[in-house]
């Protein structure tokens, strides 16, 4: 019995080796280029689960010339990192040190902090990775100091490369065949969602309890009931999103609830995430505006909690957005003024809005109730009104404000 998972077993060693990434480790990836040119610098690898973080960063750390050290920050203390830095300190003078850090949101501010120390001087390399975003998980004097690579989810049919390696070790090491269509083998891939580790351990566990072939059906005994319940990348999903957006829109909380359910079910939290920030935005907008904040929130703790849990965030956000006052007159103006700047027009910036100590710009804040007539659109869109007051109680009430400001200045 193997004490190592297979996905383990069968991370890749060489840059070539690797799926997915592309932008970053091809023949002409930013990262790959870096290292062949033997530059061994601080750097940040952000990016979903199971999309080669860690690998790459194994990679790295087998190219370089230093004592490596690797950590989790889930587990790991500065301590733990200070205390393998000083039982190395006599070998400063050599090749350095590269220390992994893996989960690197994990540390707080001053845990970061003190990592600079170290960085500053030349004694450690840091490579660390997360899967939330580094520009607000990172302490900014760090994220100062390393290049940032971002990490995205491994295309399907590049997924599916990496499956069937993982299968034919299995059949090698086992003394046992077991066929697989490339068919299902893509379908896999499709639900794993970008993460090669989830697919592969799923096959894993798939290969033992089959008999002589995988099926959908031997994935689906061991995932959820709604395996193959829709295509990422074919139209049911699409049909899916495009549902549960017109049901916010309508003001539907019952079918908008049941479309994020359909899409939970299939495995996908990222495109719920999305579409919920599109809706906030483009259906509800300046009617409810802190409705984008909320969405965010929400779809930020459902990445953070996984399935199912996620659900919960999720739902909540469904239902405010179905249940809240809707505009999209934020949206519509933003269309126009698109065209308008598509077609080349307002090039020319009005000259009291960008010249030296604002020759001619008055300043609202020293004038009644802050607020003064000049012209901000450029001469040719001057008498553009892009954006129109919806009927909604917010829009009516900053309609109303505006209109009693202007009135008394005039």
């Amino acid at each position: 019995m193997r004490n190592r998972s297979l996905a383990d077993i069968m991370r890749p060693d060489s840059f070539d080796n690797m799926v997915g990434q592309s932008h970053l480790v091809g023949e002409r990836g930013a990262l790959r280029r870096l290292i062949d040119s033997g530059r061994i610098t601080n750097m940040i690898f952000s990016g979903p689960a199971g999309t080669g973080k860690t690998t790459a960063a194994e990679i790295v750390a087998g190219r370089a010339d230093m004592m490596i050290y690797r950590f989790n920050a889930t587990t790991a203390s500065l301590s733990d990192v200070k205390e393998a830095l000083k039982s190395t300190s006599d070998m400063f003078g050599a090749g350095g040190v590269l220390i992994y850090l893996d989960e690197i949101q994990y540390f707080n501010k001053k845990q970061q902090q003190s990592l600079l120390e170290y960085i500053e001087d030349g004694r450690v390399t840091l490579i660390a990775s997360t899967t939330e975003n580094p520009y607000y998980c990172v302490y900014s004097a760090l994220l100062s100091r390393c290049s940032v690579f971002e990490f995205k989810p491994v295309p399907p049919r590049e997924l599916a490369v990496a499956l069937r390696r993982a299968l034919d070790y299995l059949c090698r090491a086992e003394g046992r065949e077991v066929r697989c269509s490339d068919d299902t083998l893509l379908k896999l891939a499709e639900f794993a969602a970008g993460d090669v580790r989830h697919g592969i351990t799923l096959l894993e566990n798939a290969y033992y309890i089959a008999d002589e072939e995988l099926t959908p059906e031997t994935f689906k005994a061991l995932s959820s009931a709604s395996y193959g319940s829709f295509d990422r990348d074919g139209d049911v999903h699409y049909d899916l999103l495009s549902a549960l957006q017109k049901s916010i829109r309508g003001s539907d909380p019952d079918a908008a609830i049941f479309y994020v359910a359909r899409l939970l079910a299939g495995g996908d939290i990222l495109s719920v995430c999305r579409r919920l920030l599109v809706i906030a935005s483009e259906d509800i907008g300046a009617a409810y505006p802190m409705a984008a904040a909320i969405t965010y929130s929400c779809c930020e703790a459902a990445k953070q909690l996984g399935m199912p849990e996620a659900q919960i965030p999720l739902g909540n956000a469904a239902v405010m957005l179905a249940t809240a006052p809707k505009s999209n007159t934020a949206c519509a103006a933003i269309e126009c003024a698109m065209k308008d700047v598509e077609s080349g027009l307002g090039q020319t910036v009005p000259h009291h809005l960008h010249a030296p100590l604002f020759d001619g710009y008055k300043y609202p804040h020293d004038y009644p109730n802050r607020w003064v007539e000049q012209q901000y659109l450029p001469d040719d869109v001057k008498d553009r009104h892009y954006y129109k007051f919806g009927e909604n109680k917010t829009e009516r009430a900053a309609e109303a404000y505006w209109d009693a400001i202007k009135k008394k200045q005039s």
